[in-house]
């Protein structure tokens, strides 16, 4: 393979029902800076049914130049359709290394494309870098849990493809002024080569736990003692207008649903506000929640690691310190 041909870096913007999902606008913060370190450009592959918005919102998001491919068949998301979409893209430009966002459709998407081009791909990534002298980007990846890292070449083989989670990187400055080219693509596939049929879809009816978007988490660790303890995470959060949340711990206890966990090896998270209640501070939980704008720790141990990543920490008994915290909130409104 000559990897000379092998040229710019792609990010899959992900959409559904002609909606982007926010994880493809956060990965173009981090690819501009390895674009610009490559000094080759950085390009939006937008694939939906009426998408030409989310090709002018990547531009504005930092992209160069958008790839945009639409078509009724890619209304609704399919391996079929948007894999062979994607892969006659590759073939045709051959991009040096392509990022997507670890969604449950991204890890359809990404492992599909790496085995048909016969290429690598790095799952779930947190950190990225180039090596221009051999053109390779050091893929790091948590690894064992959360209690090593582990860096990652791909080498021999192009492109270089790797995903990454939703909330792992900011949103850049959206810059509407920026100026960038829309190249359509016209792609189709035949219905009958569309072999995963959507016949009906059904809005989940129970609660769901987005964590990744909210705002103001409180989460809660061992400290609580039983899962009776949680009652209390739930209303500070709800006093808060925030979502309450859980570390691994209490999660592998059977205390909370997993659809509370924040950590590596749950939901990696980036609020404006995380109260941390009764967690020590392992690296697998910080790791899911380092990039939030402030962090408030609680717990009666002073010599918690917790407290070394916290913006604000309380030294005390959280079944003390938070129903005070509580009862001002109720008295402030």
């Amino acid at each position: 393979m000559n990897k000379d041909e092998w040229k710019n870096l792609w990010v899959y913007i992900e959409t559904e029902e002609n909606i982007a999902k926010p994880v493809g606008y956060e990965l173009l913060a981090p690819a501009r800076e390895l674009a610009d370190k490559m000094e080759q450009k950085l390009v939006a592959v937008v694939i939906g049914g009426s998408v030409e918005t989310i090709a002018n919102e990547a531009i504005a998001y930092g992209a160069d130049e958008v790839l945009l491919v639409e078509g009724e068949e890619y209304y609704n998301y399919s391996t079929d359709a948007y894999g062979y979409a994607l892969e006659t893209l590759v073939h045709k430009y051959k991009p040096s290394i392509i990022l997507l966002g670890a969604t449950h459709n991204g890890r359809d998407l990404g492992p599909r494309v790496a085995c048909n081009l016969n290429t690598g791909l790095s799952a779930d990534c947190t950190i990225m870098d180039y090596d221009k002298e051999n053109s390779n980007v050091i893929w790091t990846r948590p690894t064992y849990g959360g209690d090593l890292m582990s860096a990652i070449l791909c080498s021999d083989h192009r492109p270089q493809m790797g995903t990454v989670r939703q909330g792992i990187f900011k949103k850049a400055k959206k810059n509407r002024d920026r100026t960038g080219v829309i190249i359509r693509e016209d792609i189709h596939i035949a219905k009958e080569d569309i072999r995963l049929k959507l016949i009906e879809r059904v809005k989940e009816v129970a609660e769901r736990v987005e964590l990744e978007e909210a705002e103001i988490i409180v989460a809660a660790g061992r400290g609580i003692g039983s899962p009776e303890g949680y009652k209390i995470i739930e209303d500070f959060a709800k006093e808060l207008n925030g979502v309450p949340a859980a570390s691994r711990a209490i999660v592998d206890a059977g205390w909370v649903p997993y659809a509370y966990q924040v950590g590596q090896t749950g939901k990696i998270v980036s609020p404006k506000l995380y109260i941390a209640c009764g967690i020590s501070g392992a690296m697998q939980h910080t790791m899911g929640m380092s990039g939030s704008d402030c962090i408030v720790a609680i717990n009666k141990d002073p010599d918690a690691p917790i407290f070394d990543v916290a913006d604000y920490g309380i030294v005390g008994d959280l079944f003390e310190v938070i129903p005070a915290l509580t009862e001002a909130l109720r008295e402030a409104r």
